[in-house]
């Protein structure tokens, strides 16, 4: 999801305004997915004993976490678990006034309110799925080669080949003059969908795995015309028509930031003891991702990338420090650039890989 109105004048102000990472600490949601414990009808219902085994998000926040700690309008919250022929996605959303209006697939979803999958299986931030669906069961899914940001390109012709989704209304849809309790969203991908873009990851995944993986809903407020919803912008939100509301905070109006993404491990049970990833990757953000900051901002300002470390005035001093004492390299020109620290590597294009 990236909003048309902002991809003009907006990119450049989220690359460089959104320094969690340069400044503060990286840590983004983490979940034990368990094994489903028994079958899930596609219904759009969560009646389904293994919903009550699955592991579910806290209530979803503002996309941009502690620099807006405010509380939703309505409360959502998400469930997944996972078998060896498909992932399984749940949410509940709460909604006074359930609508739709988008009954084309791949139409742009998020125009009406809607519920939201993003899913890097490797963790390099490139070649990740988007799946949006709104309160029709109305689908858009799309391949990013990389985010927006490091040049797209979105692929809308794309598809998860095998998709189940389904959606339950909690009241009644497109009718303003009653009050209903919300909508409710299951959601099946296969294995098989997600094999082309895992990186070699097993699909199904071994227990143990973690991938990437964010969820997020979108919703606008509404007015009436001729008795009929239509979106309407936030007031006092400036250009931002809608809310954001994300598993995992972003830091900003941006869902195209992988590196801000949640961490799902795939485990047996929900007791399973398991080794918190972000321990371990905590420091290879905080110490590479700064660099990727500071690159952005050398290139906006001289038309080229800096090929030594001492030429890159944004890069916080802590962060030299840590990358003097290695083992690191960077390996730059004026149009590329590829940083290393121990095994990891991270390249002008935003791809984090390990060596």
């Amino acid at each position: 999801m990236i909003r048309t109105t902002a991809i003009a004048t907006s990119i450049l102000a989220i690359i460089l305004a959104s320094d969690v990472l340069a400044s503060g600490t990286w840590n983004p949601r983490h979940l034990a997915c368990p094994r489903a414990t028994g079958p899930i009808a596609i219904d759009g219902r969560l009646d389904d004993p293994a919903w009550s085994d699955a592991a579910w998000t806290g209530p979803f926040v503002d996309i941009e976490g502690e620099r807006r700690p405010v509380t939703p309008r309505f409360a959502t919250r998400a469930a997944l678990c996972w078998d060896d022929r498909a992932l399984y996605v749940a949410a509940d959303l709460e909604e006074p006034h359930v609508w739709g209006t988008l009954t084309e697939r791949d139409a742009v979803i998020f125009y009406d309110n809607d519920f939201e999958v993003f899913l890097d299986p490797d963790g390099d931030h490139h070649l990740y799925a988007e799946l949006e669906l709104n309160a029709l069961n109305t689908v858009w899914d799309l391949l990013l080669v990389r985010p927006y940001r490091d040049g797209g390109p979105p692929l809308d012709g794309w598809t998860f080949a095998g998709l189940a989704t389904a959606v339950h209304v909690d009241g009644t849809l497109n009718d303003p003059s009653d009050t209903d309790r919300g909508w409710t969203v299951e959601i099946a991908i296969p294995w098989e969908a997600l094999q082309e873009i895992a990186g070699g990851r097993a699909c199904p995944p071994e227990r143990g795995d973690t991938w990437r993986l964010n969820l997020s809903r979108v919703q606008w407020e509404h007015r009436l015309e001729d008795g009929r919803y239509v979106r309407a912008p936030v007031k006092g939100r400036g250009w931002k028509g809608e809310d954001n509301w994300v598993w995992s905070p972003q830091g900003e109006v941006a869902l195209h930031m992988p590196e801000m993404w949640g961490l799902v491990t795939f485990v047996d049970r929900t007791d399973d003891v398991v080794v918190d990833p972000r321990e371990r990757l905590r420091p290879v953000y905080e110490t590479l991702w700064p660099v990727y900051r500071a690159q952005t901002a050398h290139h906006e300002r001289h038309g080229r990338y800096a090929e030594r470390l001492e030429d890159l005035a944004a890069l916080p001093q802590a962060v030299r420090a840590r990358l003097a004492e290695g083992p690191s390299t960077l390996d730059a020109t004026a149009s590329t650039w590829v940083a290393t620290w121990h095994d990891w590597r991270l390249d002008f294009e935003g791809r984090l890989t390990r060596r």
